[in-house]
């Protein structure tokens, strides 16, 4: 495949940062180990992303600031435009959160879970590559240098109960070990990322969970979003392949964000940055007139799903707003569009 300059050289610097993240997780340097490998490989993200979108003629600069989209704003124009998955724009979202959590505040992330997200991501990258550049990961580095353990991945299940008892085990009294659980319940709700597009950890957040497993709540009461990740692990040795996966977990309840009460860790956040496209938003960005775009939403049945549209409320106002989830399923849709405005003209 022929590429772009730009898309060229964003895709150098993923693969590089990729190989420097790799290379840190199988240095035999513990030293700053953990903050190197998800600095580089966040940054491998974001450089993805970008080259995939700008190979698509995706505009990824803001108009007014002239700079280019950050990491979170790329990931939800991929999802619309480049065909990346839910499951991989969630392994990569994790990345992004636990990079966050690390290189601002504490982070405590055990090895095979920072295993899992490395060896996660290494398929992630090589099936971007493969949908979006008709490559493969495989030609650009030696399999050897590929994340290893010593030992085998175990199931998500029994890491997270691990974790929820090692921290448990930690807040006992006489410790004086509370700095390492905070640091791994921060790295246990930037896990979050895998099932939600937004994670954002406080110290609100972690007083709130910390408070909660002192008085012994269950895993399920204090990480209600947790019960419903899973993984599928395939191949052995250097093949081996991770996915995060979504699967039914636990009833949800959305608390206010400073609401000390709650032990679980699901929050209220800003819905306005997920579904911020208007209806006449989406028909500019689609070239459709409105009624016309109206018509494609219809047969889609975008309106009644919540994963594309959110009704915001001001008194007895209503407005719909969508996602660039929804832009992405119309975008896909266009070509069946002369046939959907017939038949709704038909339909009178």
């Amino acid at each position: 495949m022929k590429l772009v300059r730009d898309a060229r050289s964003l895709k150098a610097k993923a693969l590089g940062s990729l190989r420097r993240g790799l290379s840190a997780f199988n240095s035999y340097e513990e030293d700053g180990r953990t903050t190197t490998v998800l600095l580089h490989l966040q940054h491998a993200c974001e450089m993805l992303l970008k080259a995939a979108l700008v190979q698509k003629q995706v505009k990824i600069f803001d108009k007014q600031t002239s700079t280019s989209f950050g990491f979170a704003k790329c990931l939800n124009l991929a999802q619309a435009n480049c065909g990346v998955a839910d499951e991989q724009a969630g392994a990569m979202r994790a990345i992004d959160a636990l990079r966050d959590a690390e290189q601002h505040w504490l982070l405590v992330v055990s090895e095979q879970l920072l295993y899992m997200h490395c060896r996660a991501l290494v398929t992630v990258v090589d099936e971007i590559l493969k949908g979006s550049f008709d490559d493969a990961l495989a030609y650009h580095l030696p399999l050897r240098v590929l994340p290893v353990s010593t030992t085998p991945p175990a199931n998500i299940d029994v890491l997270l109960d691990r974790e929820f008892t090692q921290i448990n085990e930690l807040l006992t009294p006489r410790r004086r070990a509370r700095d390492e659980a905070r640091g791994r319940i921060r790295a246990l709700l930037a896990m979050e990322a895998h099932v939600v597009e937004e994670v954002a950890v406080s110290e609100k957040d972690i007083d709130r969970i910390e408070n909660a497993i002192r008085v012994g709540n269950a895993f399920g009461a204090v990480f209600p979003r947790l019960t419903s990740l899973g993984t599928s692990i395939e191949g052995e040795g250097i093949e081996v392949k991770v996915h995060f996966t979504k699967r039914q977990g636990a009833p949800v309840r959305f608390v206010a964000a400073d609401n000390p009460e709650e032990a679980a860790a699901v929050r209220e956040l800003d819905l306005r940055k997920k579904y911020h496209l208007s209806r006449r938003d989406l028909a500019k960005s689609l070239g459709l007139s409105e009624p016309k775009a109206a018509a494609l939403r219809r047969h889609l049945r975008l309106d009644q799903n919540t994963d594309y549209c959110h009704v915001f409320e001001f008194g007895k106002t209503k407005f719909p707003y969508f996602s660039d989830n929804a832009l992405g399923v119309m975008r896909q849709a266009l070509p069946q569009m002369d046939e959907i405005w017939r038949i709704t003209r038909e339909k009178g």
